[in-house]
């Protein structure tokens, strides 16, 4: 079995939905169940058979890596990667990181909690031998706007700007091929909206569905079903 590749987690962004609470501290340290959020992500990450982890970072980023350290204590290897004085968006802050990830990598949000199998996800993306493979749920309007048409098992559609065809939401783990951002210049800012948009709209785009909800902490709502989703799965261990 080939090894896991490593997981990008894209954490820089300011985090305005979560301000008080994100002046001081970022999104990714929040205090969730008990102790910051990232440690969940990193726990859930080793669990899925992840080695090695690229933290995106730019707001607040070194109170991360303060706290992350070389990624031991959560049985991986840590690398960080910063957008330096200007934030460069979610598809910059990857570009930037390509030479610390590989060709080939996971990709994930600093405030979201996918408690999926990941193996599944690089299986099916190494099958489809396409540049990206985005995971997708049938959300339906019920935790966030929906974004994708989804169909037949592959992705029609992908907008910020939502249609009414529009009843699958990217789940938010992606995994891409470093050929995916290369055509897009190292601090260039931009967002990673606009290679899934692109990569879709040519066919190179493959879908995966997925049958759990995602957990997440980017509204107050999402951070406190998250806390409880956590506590619940802390107490049945």
């Amino acid at each position: 079995m080939r090894p896991m590749p490593p997981i990008a987690l894209l954490a820089g962004g300011l985090a305005t939905r979560m301000q008080p609470a994100t002046l001081t501290i970022p999104k990714s340290m929040l205090e969730i169940a008990g102790e910051p959020f990232i440690a969940h992500q990193l726990r859930l990450f080793r669990r899925e058979g992840v080695e090695r982890v690229v933290l995106c970072l730019g707001y607040l980023g070194e109170q991360v890596e303060a706290f992350v350290t070389d990624g031991g204590n959560y049985g991986l290897e840590a690398a960080y990667s910063y957008d330096g004085d200007v934030l460069l968006g979610t598809g910059g802050a990857l570009r930037r990181a390509l030479p610390l990830i590989g060709e080939e990598f996971l990709v994930t949000y600093g405030d979201s909690y996918l408690d999926i199998p990941f193996r599944r996800v690089v299986d099916a993306f190494r099958a489809a031998s396409t540049s990206g493979l985005m995971t997708v749920f049938h959300n339906a309007g019920r935790w966030d706007t929906s974004n994708i048409e989804f169909a037949d098992g592959r992705i029609v559609d992908y907008s910020k700007t939502p249609t009414r065809r529009m009843t699958y939401i990217d789940f938010g783990l992606t995994m891409l091929s470093a050929s995916a951002l290369t055509t897009f210049a190292e601090g260039e800012a931009f967002d990673l909206a606009v290679v899934y948009r692109r990569l879709v709209s040519e066919g190179r785009m493959a879908g995966l569905e997925v049958d759990r909800r995602f957990y997440e902490i980017g509204s107050p709502a999402g951070r406190a079903e998250t806390e409880t989703y956590l506590r619940q799965q802390m107490a049945m261990r």
